[in-house]
């Protein structure tokens, strides 16, 4: 009798451990995810987008996250010091969220030390088969269509744009930005300040106020903060949000292309602790999403965008869903006049990112 106690007693606990989870690397209890960002998780931009999407992507998986701000992406071995510290704090998922996080992560990866970790890294070309994987997605697609509304929502036709770096990646979302304003107004200008830098409020701020003393009544940004939605706002004039969907500009505010890094961060952690991740070296990205898969958005249009405007946007942003409007297709040229898109061609990804300079319409100059 005792022995059928014994054994009955064992089933129920070994029952009751799988029932709660115990033991099943599946649920992600004990896994720590060590993120490193270039700036504050409660910027109103870039940085609390990714927060907020490693947030929400921790708690479908239950995981849990460390994380390191501001830490200076243009530093290797800073880099290297934030993720080598969230590894020895016990995290076996590395995140870096900007794209100077590339050659350090790149490093830790393939040194044969860390195979065990898995790194994740947003933008830049490191990638390798077994443990890190780079991932982007298509944001000329919100891009162009904050295009239009800029251009629906401008009396002058001169659109400002606040830019990082002239690197493809800034280069890919002037020309989306310009295309779509010129599907609304061919005859649209787009001026561009390049600043070099990727967040800095003050310098942000000066080249935003550069363009309005340049006649633009609509600007837009790929900079970290908020400062050119603040200028426009003090100037009277319209603007754009990026990359996060905060309006700090009130009524002249009309829209923002804006991630949700969830739709990546909830499958990729999910893929992880099952076993079944593997990166699978396509270029340039390992995993890239689009508006289709959730992780590339457009805000709400503001009250300063036309009704008519407002519609074709619509029209056009479902084409996009549908994976029926691609943005680099048809003739497009550079404003020095090379060809970027041939007549009858749609860009791949890959040529996507080997855009280097300005369409037709822009005119760049750099701070």
């Amino acid at each position: 009798m005792k022995k059928i106690l014994v054994v009955m007693l064992a089933v129920i606990m070994a029952f009751a451990f799988t029932a709660c989870g115990g033991g099943d690397e599946e649920s992600g209890d004990g896994v720590k995810v060590g993120c490193i960002f270039i700036g504050s998780i409660n910027d109103g931009g870039f940085t609390q987008c990714m927060n907020e999407g490693l947030e929400k992507a921790a708690e479908e998986n239950g995981v849990e996250l460390i994380k390191k701000e501001n830490v200076n992406d243009g530093d290797t071995q800073a880099s290297k010091d934030a993720a080598t510290n969230l590894i020895d704090q016990g995290c076996t998922i590395i995140v870096g969220c900007s794209f100077g996080f590339g050659p350090a992560l790149d490093e830790l990866a393939n040194s044969g030390e860390y195979d065990d970790v898995t790194f994740l890294h947003f933008s830049g070309p490191y990638q390798n088969e077994t443990n890190m994987e780079n991932f982007f997605g298509s944001m000329e697609e919100a891009r162009y269509l904050s295009g239009m509304a800029a251009a629906a929502t401008s009396e002058s036709g001169i659109l400002g744009y606040v830019a990082a770096y002239p690197y493809t990646e800034v280069q890919i979302g002037i020309n989306a930005f310009t295309l779509g304003a010129q599907a609304v107004n061919p005859d649209v200008e787009v001026k561009v300040v390049y600043i070099n830098t990727w967040g800095d409020a003050e310098v942000e701020k000066a080249a935003a106020e550069q363009l309005i003393a340049a006649d633009c009544d609509v600007l837009t940004y790929h900079a970290d903060s908020t400062a050119t939605q603040l200028a426009a706002q003090e100037a009277g004039i319209y603007t754009t949000g990026w990359n996060y969907n905060n309006n700090v500009a009130g009524d002249q505010y009309i829209t923002a292309p804006y991630w949700d890094m969830s739709a990546y961060f909830t499958p990729t952690f999910a893929a992880i602790l099952d076993g079944s991740f593997a990166p699978t070296g396509t270029q340039p990205f390992s995993s890239y999403g689009s508006m289709a898969s959730g992780m590339i958005c457009i805000d709400e249009l503001g009250p300063a965008v036309p009704e008519d405007a407002v519609e074709q946007i619509n029209e056009v942003k479902a084409q996009m869903e549908n994976g029926e409007f691609k943005v680099f297709s048809g003739l497009i040229r550079y404003n020095s006049g090379d060809v970027l898109c041939e007549d009858g061609q749609e860009l791949t990804d890959e040529e996507i990112w080997k855009i280097s300079g300005e369409v037709e319409g822009v005119t760049a100059t750099s701070n």
